[in-house]
């Protein structure tokens, strides 16, 4: 899509320039005399500015990428759960700009105001030290631009009154590959508890490598226009980030695949290039395990109650539960199916000991029978709250209290060493020069080496690529982006175009609407085609 530039005003911007800034017809950085000369000063100045996702991952930026996608589907529960359509719309594609899932784009704007402010305060674009800021900066603009299409580039403090204009999706994705370009050699290269979390090198190099990895999507002239087979000029950029990232040696798949997932997970997960903290006391927000649990799931089925209830209002799609049947593949686990057995609290190991309820062995079908369409209703009986499989990758944190309303201490990875092998794959299938001796199927295997799952015995094609990384990133967020990128995103899945049939032809949504709330405010502002 290209829209004409059009100017408009950001209240959340000003209002956080305003609670900054005494006089706003002051030089900002004319209130400035000295800059942090040291790590310790430039961290405190920067400790608010690299956790603006931790709202939009832990609920509405998770949600809207994987309802959105074949993964999962938000069912309702003869009206439990139905929350105005919030879920059944991103499962049916019929998402509208009122719907609060995809009403995420405030916090990030918000987030890369702080980093501005930030910046100022540091000695702005020119520091050293301010290549962290400026590295979140653009991760959270790829964010606005993945989701939003069309979005302002926010580089700088806004002055009151001050109007900005939209910038085309081809042009912020230039911008975002400039700024990480800038500040890569001034990135930290450690790897440790210190810079877990936050941007480093290797963060940057795996944001450009999911940059240059959707190139064509991102500069198409039209969002609907985009079709797999364009020509892509950055798929050796793709490999030599992710080549720069492998041959540091700092990362490696040596972490069992379930437990890099548990409560408790963090810096030691060598797997993990970049991740959110999350805490059940400090850093809350994270409940994944809240959907997905049964609805009945708090009493009994984790070996121990839970202080309050779930949700049971994610189910997995049929199809997608389907692609996790390899052969000794770890990550079968993740897929809760059939007959449910009590779980260890201490392991989380299924025991022998049944799951019943109200005298019943609870069993999870694969079928999912509604009893109202249009609002995904499968019922909240015992049956009803059976229906689907779940996911129990992101395991329930089984000691949070009631008081932290069931916040979990599972941090959620952004980015993997398993995602940069798989990356590099896919470039190299879609035509980059192979390096390093690496083939698509090496790279694969070693993924499935460590999951145990059976080796590939040839080249495999992008769609074996794509089953891979549905197995390998499932309930990572990543999905909807994925099915964009390989042209599926408007396949047929779950009861998507049994009530939705216009879902077949509506490439308009590959991006989401501007959000009612931001319009309401910005009269200037165009909403996205289609919507």
């Amino acid at each position: 899509m290209k829209q004409k530039h059009i100017k408009y005003l950001l209240p959340a911007l000003l209002l956080a320039l305003a609670a900054s800034c005494t006089d706003l017809d002051v030089n900002i950085k004319s209130q400035y005399t000295t800059f942090p000369d040291s790590e310790i000063a430039a961290e405190a100045k920067t400790a608010d500015v690299y956790f603006a996702m931790r709202g939009p991952l832990s609920r509405s930026y998770h949600h809207a990428q994987t309802l959105s996608s074949d993964e999962a589907m938000g069912v309702s529960l003869s009206g439990d759960y139905y929350d105005n359509g919030a879920y059944a719309h991103m499962s049916l594609h019929s998402w509208t700009p009122d719907d609060g899932v995809i009403g995420y784009f405030e916090e990030l704007t918000s987030g890369i105001t702080k980093c501005n402010k930030a910046i100022v305060e540091l000695g702005g674009e020119e520091a050293p030290v301010t290549a962290a800021v400026r590295a979140v900066r653009a991760y959270y603009l790829w964010v606005l631009m993945d989701s939003y299409g069309d979005v302002p580039i926010l580089n700088r403090l806004l002055e009151e009154d001050e109007a900005i204009e939209r910038s085309p999706r081809a042009e912020v994705a230039r911008y975002i590959e400039s700024e990480l370009l800038a500040v890569l050699d001034h990135l930290s290269t450690n790897v440790d508890p210190s810079t877990y979390g936050k941007p480093t090198r290797y963060m940057a190099e795996a944001l450009l490598s999911k940059l240059y990895l959707n190139w064509a999507l991102y500069t198409a002239s039209d969002v609907a226009s985009y079709i797999p087979s364009m020509n892509n000029e950055k798929l050796n950029e793709v490999v030599a980030m992710c080549d720069d990232i492998i041959a540091s040696g700092k990362f490696d798949l040596s972490d069992p695949y379930l437990s890099k997932f548990y409560p408790e997970n963090g810096p030691h997960i060598k797997d993990f290039i970049y991740a959110m903290p999350y805490d059940r006391q400090s850093q809350q927000g994270m409940t994944y395990a809240r959907f997905w649990t049964h609805r009945t799931g708090n009493k009994v089925f984790y070996g121990v109650d839970l202080p309050n209830s779930v949700g049971g209002n994610f189910v997995y799609n049929p199809e997608f539960a389907d692609k996790f049947s390899l052969e000794g593949d770890d990550r079968n686990e993740v897929i809760l199916r059939g007959p449910l057995y009590v779980r260890d609290p201490v392991t989380y190991k299924a025991t022998s000991t049944p799951w019943m309820v109200n005298g019943e062995h609870v069993t999870l079908t694969r079928e999912i029978e509604l009893l109202d369409y249009a609002t995904l209703d499968v019922g909240n009986d015992l049956k009803g709250r059976s229906q689907g499989y779940r996911s129990i990758k992101f395991y329930m944190d089984l000691k949070t209290t009631k008081a932290q309303s069931r916040s979990q201490s599972n941090d959620v990875p952004i980015f993997r060493y398993a995602d940069v092998l798989l990356m590099k794959a896919e470039a190299i299938l879609r035509g980059a020069a192979a390096t390093k001796g690496d083939t698509p199927a090496s790279l694969m295997n070693q993924i499935r080496s460590y999951v145990n799952a059976p080796q590939l015995p040839g080249t495999p094609t992008l769609d074996d690529l794509l089953d891979e990384r549905a197995r390998e990133f499932v309930d990572e967020s990543w999905r909807r982006n994925d099915l964009i990128r390989f042209g599926k995103f408007e396949d047929d899945w779950g009861f998507k175009h049994v009530v939705n049939p216009n879902a077949r032809t509506q490439k308009f949504r590959r991006i989401f609407p501007i959000p009612n709330y931001v319009l309401n405010t910005n009269t200037n502002w165009s909403q996205n085609n289609g919507y």
